[in-house]
């Protein structure tokens, strides 16, 4: 992949996903009374639908899965829908939501070390240094909490889980696209919910979920799944999965910003801070990686100043022989030879 500065237009739509991501903690609370399997089957079961008359709309093609493509589609589903799910519901019970967020919130670290290897490419040196400083505004949004042991373990399940919804879906985004991965993850996750509601919780549970609840169940299904997912997915295709990883910065900041709107108060000084510092990771990370000859990732880049030495070093290497001087022709025959 090219090591230029990736286009606004490219960015624009995994900012937008991340942001309504970040608007989703705000809704999901709502939720941590309804059963877990049943709601989160039928909002996937839901989006699944919506993204299939979408493509349809569309007349995007969605080709099937071939080999092992089931495998990373599965993948994709089984820990970025259904585990992370669980991580966090459970997590919770042993730990402050902050810790869990917290944790989702280093995932921009393992998106730029492992992403770009999956893609064939080196890590960017670039990204890598801004990774930390985008998870570090992160913690100053998000706070730090008390948690035990088990608390720790669940909080990286969820990590393992967010870094697993974005780089699984890397060897099958060439042929695939977002559309085709958002909804075969989709409709994966929403049938191994499906048996889960059926074997765990059972079928009935989901009669004691009130209209509120349904109603913000209908709010994940079509903002938080289909949409950001589609979102996602494109920034991912179009910027690869390491600076891809930077935006996720963004979800705090929305998550932040819901609560505010929401009555949750004006963000205190700590928020504030963490906002600059985001901004300053996703402008590090995000700059040209072109400088002085060589690009971040170490390889010699083919800069002006690059350029101007090497045309230097030419014009001080052995003068070439001077051209024949030019004479008057002997004779007719002579002015007439080639």
């Amino acid at each position: 992949m090219s090591t230029s500065p990736p286009r606004l237009r490219d960015l624009v739509p995994g900012i937008a996903g991340m942001a309504l991501v970040g608007s989703s903690v705000t809704v999901s609370r709502s939720l941590v009374d309804a059963p877990l399997f049943g709601v989160q089957a039928v909002r996937y079961t839901a989006a699944a639908l919506l993204l299939f008359g979408l493509a349809r709309v569309a007349r995007v093609r969605i080709a099937a899965p071939r080999g092992r493509e089931w495998l990373w589609l599965a993948g994709v589903a089984a820990t970025g829908l259904v585990l992370f799910n669980v991580a966090v519901v459970r997590g919770v019970a042993h730990a402050e939501p902050a810790v869990i967020a917290v944790a989702v919130a280093s995932v921009p670290i393992v998106l730029g070390l492992i992403g770009p290897l999956l893609e064939g490419r080196r890590p960017s040196r670039r990204v890598l240094l801004a990774a930390p400083v985008v998870v570090a505004g992160a913690v100053l949004v998000e706070g730090t909490g008390r948690t035990d042991a088990a608390g720790v373990g669940w909080a990286a399940l969820a990590l393992g889980c967010e870094a697993g919804f974005t780089l699984l879906a890397v060897p099958v985004l060439r042929r695939h696209g977002a559309w085709g991965v958002s909804l075969h993850a989709v409709w994966m996750g929403a049938v191994m919910l499906v048996v889960l509601t059926v074997c765990v919780e059972g079928p009935s549970e989901l009669g004691s979920v009130s209209p509120r609840q349904w109603a913000a169940a209908g709010y994940l299904a079509v903002m938080v799944t289909a949409v950001a997912f589609l979102l996602w997915y494109r920034t991912v295709a179009a910027v690869g999965s390491g600076r891809a990883g930077l935006l996720t910065g963004v979800a705090p900041l929305a998550a932040a910003g819901a609560g505010a709107v929401t009555g949750g108060g004006v963000p205190g000084t700590a928020v504030w801070l963490g906002l600059a510092v985001v901004i300053a990771g996703l402008t590090a990370g995000l700059l040209p990686e072109r400088t002085a000859g060589r690009t971040a990732d170490g390889t010699a880049g083919r800069t002006a100043e690059g350029a101007a030495g090497r045309t230097s070093q030419r014009a001080e290497g052995p003068a070439a022989p001077p051209p024949a001087a030019a004479r008057k022709p002997r004779n007719a025959q002579e002015s007439a030879a080639p």
